[in-house]
């Protein structure tokens, strides 16, 4: 697999997605807004760039509640998160897959905060466009794409005579999206995938954007603009045809907003994976009454900005049952 270097993560995030600016200006800086000054001290948290914007949404929101409180969040992959969390460099890891059993050998404890999915993502200007629109692709297909690399033009992806070939992007870093789109995808593993290696979801969407030809995978936050919850411009998505039948029907059309694909993850029919939960990770369960409270708050009054932030929220009796992790 070939690598591309891109900009560094911070920086990239801010110029591929102008809407999450005010996050990267704000991270990690109290507001001196009224609430309570019970709570005083740091916490450090890095991984998933699937959770990144979520919790920079939660880290601004809790520093107003608690000014002496700061929340310092950075992505780096969910790789980055685990290995953070399980040397003690952070307190909590973002984490975007099934903690492993040798993780939890090492000492990972975890709790689900929330849920998104993978979506397959294209060029807007994809020269088979509508006939991606109108049939989507089987999960086959999308084998054929990024594990066996049998597909190799449009033209075989979508039946036309377009002779205009694949040009397939994956990560470079150690990631949950990679792996959840690896696993719908015959129960594989990321270094199956095909592809030319970028670092980072902002990496891949902006490889796909100024490639016509190609194709990539994304997390829901780096598809679709939060303000407008439509899909960023100059990206766009292939359908899964779900029940493979060489049409999108009415009840697989779910992606034209961010509303629309949530209501599809939470009902169901966006299939796990490469829908998934996602977690907060330590080293052993945390000890700090500053890290306890900040989980604390996420379960309960922070899930009214799961929604807001793109995300799926926790069921209540997985809210319950992660809760009693904290006890």
């Amino acid at each position: 697999m070939k690598t591309k270097n891109y900009l560094p993560v911070t920086l990239m995030l801010c110029i591929v997605f102008p809407a999450m600016m005010s996050s990267c200006n704000h991270a990690g800086q109290g507001s001196g807004a009224a609430g309570s000054d019970t709570l005083r001290g740091k916490i450090s948290i890095s991984g998933a760039f699937a959770l990144y914007p979520l919790v920079v949404k939660w880290a601004e929101v809790y520093q107003k509640l608690h000014p002496n409180v700061t929340v310092n969040v950075s992505a780096g992959g969910a790789g980055k998160g685990m290995t953070d969390a399980l040397t003690h460099m952070v307190e909590l890891g973002m984490y975007s897959k099934a903690v492993s059993p040798e993780e939890q050998a090492s000492g990972a404890w975890w709790i689900a905060i929330a849920k998104d999915a993978v979506l397959p993502t294209i060029n807007s200007g994809n020269p088979v466009m509508a006939e991606l629109k109108t049939r989507g692709l089987t999960r086959q297909k999308f084998y054929d794409i990024f594990i066996s690399g049998k597909v190799k033009t449009w033209g075989e992806a979508a039946l036309t005579p377009s002779k205009a070939e694949l040009h397939v992007f994956t990560r470079s870093d150690a990631c949950g999206a990679a792996d959840m789109w690896a696993k719908y995808l015959n129960n594989k593993k990321q270094e199956d995938i095909l592809g030319l290696g970028v670092n980072g979801d902002p990496g891949v969407a902006d490889a796909v954007r100024k490639d016509v030809d190609g194709i990539g995978y994304n997390n829901l936050g780096f598809v679709y603009e939060m303000q407008t919850r439509k899909i960023y411009p100059g990206i766009a998505i292939i359908p899964i045809d779900l029940n493979e039948n060489g049409k999108i029907d009415p009840d697989e059309n779910f992606y034209g907003t961010l509303d629309e694909v949530m209501k599809a993850i939470n009902d169901g029919k966006y299939p796990s994976p490469p829908a998934r939960d996602l977690y907060l990770v330590s080293g052993g369960k945390p000890k700090s009454k500053l890290v306890l409270a900040f989980l604390k708050w996420i379960l309960s009054d922070g899930q009214k900005y799961v929604n807001e932030a793109g995300y799926v929220v926790v069921r209540p009796d997985q809210i319950t049952t992660e809760l009693q992790k904290l006890n």
